[in-house]
């Protein structure tokens, strides 16, 4: 008996470990993190799932081949670059196996700095006589190849066919880093004794340079001392970049010798004196009525420093500009090359009164223009002209033709203007000409077909493809209400043709090519940068396949607290059982020390839902209803607790109630508010969930895009980025001369600014017309973009991240809101100017709520003073709705 339980010891002790090519799992999540990549970023490579890599950080899973090796590669280039934690035999393997590819030298990073002993002079070296393992010595950093195999030099056909040489468990032994013979660089592996590289990882000398003539410390074989990690590097001893930079280092240029930073009789620069942890508060002019102009009394803010050059932000940041330096990708030059004449053109008669002319959309007159009169030689002129825009995404498609058509030229094509008489006249309340009308007989007859909108103010006209090809062309109308004045409010009614084509080529080139209301135009750019399939070439062909962080073609049902009260889902809710999610309408009694101020100051945050959206994780999936769940920050959907209990500022409102009122029990809220409430201290027990398992930042491409161009608008306006980080005062003045620019550049504004309130409100659209019935489906639910949650996320981050920036500016000021409206704040104020609230009492100017023109910042929304403002609040108005003369707050609210 114990003679066969010793048998079956030992068998299972002879057993062979398995091989340990991979990092333990806490430390796959650091690299990638070091290397500033996203677990949606890695997934979409490896074209996999999101689950998949937490299931593989977490160590609950394993990658199987072949995306094992290239999970390998991934971990393995990025340990060279950031450094690893023991145990390093996975990295070592990888370098054997040749999986990592070959990286171009560079500064070790910060969080990986070898510090050289104080003494240590580096000083040429021979190799070693005999090797000796030494796992001490940090591991090598392989160097790219950059010789062909016929430049190899002498001796290497001696080594063909070799491998390195091999310690007593069978991998490749290290040795002290000592000169390559073939290519002088630095290499820890022995080949027959004699140090060489293998695998396409040598690299010539410089010119000039013998091979034996590469430095190589004097206390090779001894420990470094290592912050953090183990050091990977690739050097036989400290290059000159690496010494410069460690002269440069804050940690070390004040205690290393400077014999320590010697490579060359060359000297070394000057130490850099480190950075602040944190800037400054700049020293702001005293508190006054209003702001005093010229730079002596303009308070600044410290612009905050660049990223260090090794830092992983500062990598991706230069990744970003060589693309850009690059130019676009084939994909974007292709799709650009079949539309020579840009998305739109804008007809007009002919200044001769006979014809019609075309102007493009920079304000040129096209070469040519439609010869017919009729609808039909419109749409096929804008086929031959190739007019149309390319795809914004790899796998979306091209952008119709629009051509827009002026009040001259509609009566030139005959087609009829607006009016009430529907048998002569087009009557906006139907939408739409009558199918009996002319002009609609002559496009069927040319062969063409209507949309179920009709030839209306955005009548798409589209063709029976042929050989695959689309053939689409959609029509702009402003006779008929095309461009209403709340999405183009600034449009001047003199504008002529050409200024109409470069407002509209504007916003085309920066946004979209309008494809009708600008809350329409939004959801198309979202589907745009957010396509839901792509095509898929299987045994059998072509097939549809799903897009990595996109929303699936086919739409589903969100949760039935989410619904609106007509939804079906809705029909058989309790009292009480709905996701009430609104922008705040709040406003309360003034304090004794507000009420004696002389001025109450509105600020308002610059497209806050915009802002709200960058990297928020949105549903990709239907909801799963959970009882009890465990509540999870990361998963979005809607959760049934009770909030009730949580003290907040009396002073400021709740920011889990529209209303600003304190919540009386258990409700429904997004997962945005429940992890607020946990940040202000509380420890809710959700009692009920509809979770979104299925996740990812759905809106990061379109908050990106209107972000680029609200800013370029923005800056062409007279306010540029920085403005109001040099020179407050300057950016003020700017913002309230802003009307006086150039009116086209202000209908576009107009139109960025709807774009971005739309697409959120679009997300829960109602019912619309006299036809419908309560708990019927309607339209707008078989798009995969309505979902309510969606909405419910944006508006309750953007609100919460108002009530953090009030909760500083309370805490640093004292001052707290009296009124609020969405995301316009008031503020009872010494004096009528923007600084006399957002400076603090030391002089200095608040971080809380900073003034400038990205997203998320603040603007000077208006003044009035207290006794109209205390007036409003006796009759029970929001004067955060009139704090400008008699006005609304922006359009962007």
């Amino acid at each position: 008996m114990s003679e066969d339980l010793f048998a079956s010891i030992d068998a299972l002790l002879a057993r062979p470990r398995p091989v340990e090519d991979l990092p333990v799992p806490a430390e796959r999540e650091r690299l990638r993190k070091a290397g500033d990549y996203t677990q949606e970023e890695l997934a979409a490579a490896l074209r996999t799932r999101r689950e998949t890599i937490v299931r593989w950080e977490a160590g609950t899973t394993e990658p199987r081949p072949p995306k094992r090796e290239v999970y390998i590669r991934f971990l393995a280039t990025l340990a060279l670059e950031h450094g690893t934690v023991e145990p390093a035999e996975w990295l070592r393997r990888a370098q054997a196996a040749g999986l990592v590819r070959p990286l171009d030298p560079a500064p070790a990073p910060e969080a990986a700095v070898v510090v050289p002993a104080p003494a240590a002079v580096p000083q040429p070296a021979p190799a070693p006589a005999a090797p000796a393992a030494s796992p001490a010595v940090p591991l090598t950093r392989p160097e790219p190849a950059r010789a062909a195999a016929a430049a190899a030099p002498p001796g290497a056909a001696a080594v063909a066919g070799a491998d390195y040489d091999r310690g007593p468990g069978g991998d490749p032994a290290l040795h002290p880093p000592v000169p390559c013979e073939r290519c002088g660089r630095a290499v820890a592996y022995r080949v027959g004794g004699r140090p060489l590289h293998l695998g396409g990882w040598c690299a010539p000398a410089p010119a000039g340079a013998p091979a034996d003539a590469a430095p190589v410390p004097q206390a090779a074989a001894a420990d470094p001392v290592v912050e953090r990690h183990t050091e990977l590097t690739a050097a036989a001893g400290p290059s000159r970049a690496a010494l410069e930079a460690l002269a440069r280092h804050p940690n070390i240029a004040a205690t290393a010798s400077p014999t320590a930073l010697t490579a060359a009789p060359k000297p070394a620069p000057a130490a850099v004196s480190p950075e602040p942890a944190a800037s400054v508060a700049p020293v702001a002019a005293p508190r006054q009525g209003a702001p005093v102009a010229g730079p002596a009394a303009a308070p600044s803010r410290s612009v905050a420093s660049r990223p260090a050059a090794g830092s992983s932000r500062a990598r991706k940041v230069a990744a970003k500009r060589a693309a850009a330096a690059e130019g676009p990708s084939d994909w974007e030059q292709a799709a650009a090359a079949r539309f020579p004449a840009g998305p739109l053109a804008v007809l007009d008669v002919a200044p001769t009164g006979r014809g019609l002319v075309a102007y493009l959309a920079d304000g040129t007159q096209a070469p040519t223009a439609p010869s017919g009169r009729t609808v039909a030689a419109v749409v096929e002129w804008a086929l031959e002209v190739k007019l149309g825009s390319p795809r914004l995404h790899r796998h979306g498609k091209d952008g119709d033709a629009l051509v827009v058509v002026t009040d001259a030229a509609l009566a030139e094509l005959g087609l009829p203007p607006m009016g009430r008489d529907e048998k002569k006249e087009f009557v906006q309340r139907l939408g739409q000409l009558p199918k009996t009308h002319k002009a609609v007989k002559a496009l069927e007859k040319a062969g063409w077909q209507l949309t179920q909108r009709g030839l209306g103010p955005w009548a798409r006209i589209y063709r029976t493809p042929e050989d695959g090809r689309r053939q689409c062309v959609q029509l702009c109308i402003p006779a008929w209400g095309a461009l209403p004045t709340r999405d183009w409010s600034a449009v001047p009614d003199s504008l002529d043709a050409p200024g109409l084509a470069r407002l509209l080529g504007t916003y085309a080139k920066r946004v979209l090519t309008p494809r009708g209301s600008t809350a329409v135009s939004g959801l198309e750019l979202v589907t745009a940068l957010r396509p839901p399939t792509r095509a898929v070439r299987t045994d059998t062909g072509w097939t549809s396949g799903p897009v990595e962080g996109s929303r699936p073609k086919d739409a589903f049902d969100a949760a039935p607290p989410e619904v609106p009260d007509v939804h079906p889902l809705a029909q058989d809710r309790e009292v009480g059982g709905e996701l009430v999610t609104e922008a705040w309408d709040w406003h309360r009694d003034l304090t004794d020390e507000e009420a004696a101020a002389p001025f109450a100051v509105g600020l308002d945050v610059n497209m806050a839902f915009l802002a709200a959206a960058g990297r928020l994780t949105l549903p990709l999936s239907g909801p799963v209803h959970e009882l009890n769940p465990l509540f999870d920050p990361k998963i979005p959907g809607s959760w049934l607790v009770d909030l009730s209990g949580i003290d907040t500022d009396p002073l400021l409102p709740s920011p889990f109630a529209p209303d600003g009122e304190r919540p009386t029990g258990p409700a429904w809220y997004s997962t945005v508010k429940v992890a607020y409430a946990i940040e202000l201290g509380a420890r809710p027990q959700p009692l009920e969930g509809w979770l979104r398992h299925e996740h990812g930042p759905y809106l990061d491409p379109w908050h990106k895009r209107l972000r680029a161009a609200y800013l370029d608008t923005m800056a062409a306006l007279g306010v540029p980025l920085k403005l109001a980080d040099t020179d407050p005062v300057a950016f003020l003045d700017a913002m309230a001369d802003l009307k006086q620019g150039d009116p086209a550049e202000l209908a576009v504004l107009t139109a960025i600014k709807q774009t971005a309130k739309g697409t959120i409100g679009k997300m829960r659209e109602r019912p619309r017309g006299h036809g419908y019935k309560m708990g019927e489906r309607w339209a707008a639910l078989d798009r995969p973009t309505w979902d309510p949650l969606m909405r419910a996320l944006v508006i309750d981050t953007a609100t919460v991240n108002l009530h953090r920036k009030l909760r500083r500016m309370a805490a640093q000021t004292g001052l707290h809101a009296i009124a609020i409206l969405s995301d316009c704040a008031v503020f009872a104020s010494p004096g009528p100017g923007a600084l006399d609230i957002l400076t603090q009492p030391d002089g200095t100017l608040t971080t809380s709520l900073r003034l400038g023109v990205s997203p998320g910042l603040v603007k000077h929304e208006g003044s009035r003073p207290m006794p109209e403002i205390a007036e409003m609040l006796a009759d029970d108005v929001n004067p955060a709705r009139h704090i400008k003369t008699g006005g609304q707050v922006s359009a962007d609210e």
